[in-house]
């Protein structure tokens, strides 16, 4: 079972009540929607009306404020014609070992990020990617090899 994730908020008239902040799975959850969301060229109100919820609802499972329940999980996924399990993508082993999941989520909800990495995989040629890569890490001011 998963931990519980809140903090202690103390009110003005000192007694202290929990406060819940976001679970780490719930976060990254809503990264990978905002993900597949984005690739796919939805805006928040597009992905809202197809699941008969609001914009702003669809801004919260993405920042992992409010919980998706499992049923309307389901329905996430065939809006956005994935399986369940990839929303959860990042949580398991397979990720390389330094870079976090957060940080690779993170990336790709960069704008043009998404555009980047379809046309990336589309240049056959090896030594074509590599000096792409290059090209933007100078443009950027990075110095990775």
């Amino acid at each position: 079972m998963l931990p519980h994730h809140s903090s202690v908020c103390t009110r003005r008239d000192g007694s202290i009540r929990m406060k819940k902040r976001p679970d780490p799975i719930d976060c990254l959850v809503g990264n990978n929607i905002r993900i597949l969301r984005l690739e796919r060229g939805l805006s928040q109100s597009d992905l809202a009306e197809r699941l008969g919820v609001t914009f702003q609802q669809i801004q919260k499972y993405e920042k992992g404020v409010n919980r998706i329940g499992s049923g309307r999980l389901a329905r996430f996924s065939q809006v956005l014609g994935v399986s369940v399990g990839r929303f959860f993508q990042g949580s398991e082993a397979g990720t390389p070992a330094d870079i976090p999941p957060e940080a690779l989520t993170d990336l790709l909800t960069k704008p043009y990020a998404i555009r980047m990495l379809k046309a990336m995989a589309k240049v056959s040629s090896n030594a074509a990617r590599l000096s792409l890569v290059q090209l933007a890490e100078s443009m950027a001011g990075v110095d990775d090899k």
